[in-house]
């Protein structure tokens, strides 16, 4: 059977307490005369407070980083955008954001496709993106070709 816990065994943490700091108690005290406060000066007074974020005349922190300005979106996808007239100059008859990354058509760094309707196409492709224009859509399919939305 395990020891219960009784009010009078209670400790505080060790360390966690020490002497309390006695100031204005005589020289031999090591904290007498000014009481650690300094000689003269705002902060030897009694009443004393600083306004926050002051920094003894220093220019404050927050006053020396620069103002931000405007807003980044982190939700934000970064779209590769193709028209329909470089779809026809590419070889492969599937096309998707991996492949047009693979030829170093459109950046690494995009996320997902869209496809606009500029130019035109004559060859029958299949395009997995995740958007298409209208136009571009009507320019594939009359071309023979399947839209795919990915």
């Amino acid at each position: 059977m395990s020891e219960r816990i009784k009010l009078e065994d209670l400790r505080p943490a060790e360390g966690s307490t020490g002497k309390i700091k006695r100031v204005g108690r005589g020289r031999s005290s090591g904290m007498g005369k000014t009481s650690c406060r300094g000689n003269n000066g705002e902060g030897q007074r009694a009443g004393r407070s600083s306004k926050r974020g002051f920094e003894g005349g220093q220019m404050p922190g927050y006053r020396q980083m620069p103002k931000l300005k405007g807003f980044k979106n982190f939700n934000a996808i970064n779209y590769a955008q193709i028209n329909v007239g470089e779809l026809a100059n590419i070889k492969a008859d599937e096309i998707s954001l991996e492949s047009l990354k693979a030829e170093g058509k459109v950046s690494v760094k995009a996320q997902a496709l869209r496809v606009l309707g500029n130019g035109e196409i004559n060859k029958a492709v299949t395009v997995n993106a995740r958007y298409f224009t209208q136009s571009a859509k009507e320019k594939i399919e009359k071309a023979g070709g399947k839209v795919q939305l990915v």
